[in-house]
Parts: C-alpha cells; structure tokens; sequence
C-alpha cells in the first residue's frame, strides 16, 4: 500500500501540473494493486478480490459513462483508468464515499476558483488531484465517515 501511495503523489503533483495522467504510472500501479489484492484474498482464504474487482469496474463504469456522455469534455479517459485503481485500492462502500467526496471537494473548489481567481465555467481544472484526495480520505477514515452519516439517517 506504501507503494501505492508513491503512485498516488506522481499522479496526484503530475496531473496538477500538467493536466494528465501518464499511462506509465497508471498501469503499473493498477497491475500492482491487483496482484495484491489477489495475494490478499489467497492468504485470507477469502473472496474478497470480488468486492474490490466489483468497485474497480463499478467506478470505471461511472467514469466511463461521464466520458461517452461528454465526449471526452468533462473528463479524460484517463480517470477512467484511474477509477479502475481507486476501486481496487479501496473496495465497496469506500469507492462510493470516496467518490462522493472528490466530487464535493472538486465542486467546492472549483466554485472558489470562479469567485476569486476568475475562472470560468469551462475552464480546465485536473479532476485527479480532488480523486485522489478523497480516496486517502476514504481510506483512512472511510468506515467512520459513513458510520457518523449514517446514525444522522437512521
């Protein structure tokens, strides 16, 4: 997971910098990222690689669908293959939450962006950096976060 991490700093300061993801950090982390989550599921006699395997293309899904509708306007296809990581690293329901809060924290912003700097509504803002935030959020603090929503639900 410590190697994982170093992936996500890559992605996370490249993408800020200049607006892509680069497939050979990707891969790599994604092919390692199943090889453990297969190691895993072998030592703990488990199937629990489907609950990753689920999220990865659930996520995937997600971000290819936002890409097919927009025609590659809103995002890349990049994030889809990023979505792919996310859900192998973190599983269900972390991917949703996880999610949940890059779309918030990106909305947040991306609204603070217009305000004071200017930016306009079709300025290009990299979506990894918001991804990548709310998956450390997710994964460190996942289970709680939604513990603490879900007590105010029910």
């Amino acid at each position: 997971m410590l190697s994982i991490a170093c992936f996500f700093i890559i992605i996370f300061v490249y993408d800020l910098k200049h607006f892509i993801i680069l497939d050979k950090v990707l891969i790599p982390a994604i092919v390692l990222a199943t090889f453990y989550r297969i190691i895993e599921s072998i030592i703990n006699n488990q199937l629990s690689i489907i609950n990753y395997l689920c999220a990865a293309f659930g996520a995937a899904g997600f971000f290819l669908l936002i890409y097919l509708i927009s025609k590659g306007k809103w995002i890349g296809f990049a994030d889809v293959k990023l979505g792919i990581l996310l859900g192998l690293v973190l599983g269900w329901p972390n991917i949703a939450l996880s999610l949940f809060l890059s779309f918030f924290i990106g909305g947040i912003i991306g609204v603070g962006l217009i305000i004071f700097l200017g930016k306009k509504l079709k300025s290009e803002i990299p979506f990894a950096p918001f991804l990548i935030t709310g998956t450390l959020l997710a994964l460190f603090w996942g289970q709680g976060l939604i513990n603490w929503y879900l007590s105010l639900i029910f």
